[in-house]
C-alpha cells in the first residue's frame, strides 16, 4: 500500500489514529500503516503493559530502551504502539497479548492474525 492512500482498519472502515505521544508508526506520524518496506508488518496498534513488555525483551526485542537513533523513545506500560504481526501472534500464544485497538489496527494484519484473536484482546467499545 502506498503512503499516501488511505488505510482501512480491520473492521473495514477508515483507519483511525494509534498513538502520538509517544509518535508511533512505521512512517512516525501516528498510524498503524504499513508499505512494501515494512518487513515487520508494524500494523497491530496495541496498549502495552509490563508483561509484554518482558516478552518482548526476552524474544530479543528490548521495547523500553530508547533508541533515538531510530525515533524510538521507549515504551513503558500503558503506551500505545503500532506493533509488528507476527510479535503480537506470539504473544498472545504465549498468553500476555497486549490490549489492541480494533478501530486504529490496520487490516493487512489479518493475513497473520485472525480477527478474533485481535477481538479477544480488543479496547474498543
Amino acid at each position: 500500500m502506498s503512503a499516501d492512500k488511505k488505510s482501512l482498519n480491520v473492521l473495514g472502515h477508515e483507519l483511525a489514529s494509534c498513538s502520538k505521544e509517544p509518535m508511533t508508526g512505521w512512517f512516525r506520524d501516528g498510524s498503524c500503516r504499513t508499505d512494501a518496506t515494512d518487513a515487520g508488518r508494524h500494523v497491530v496498534c496495541a496498549r502495552v503493559t509490563e508483561d509484554f513488555l518482558s516478552f518482548s525483551r526476552a524474544a530479543g526485542n528490548d521495547l523500553s530502551t530508547p533508541r533515538p537513533q531510530f525515533r524510538f523513545p521507549g515504551l513503558k506500560p500503558g503506551d500505545c504502539w503500532c506493533l509488528c504481526a507476527a510479535r503480537f501472534k506470539e504473544a498472545y500464544e504465549a498468553g500476555c497479548a497486549p490490549e489492541v485497538n480494533l478501530r486504529a489496527t490496520e487490516r493487512s494484519v489479518l493475513q497473520i492474525v485472525p480477527l478474533e484473536m485481535l477481538a479477544d484482546r480488543s479496547i474498543d467499545e
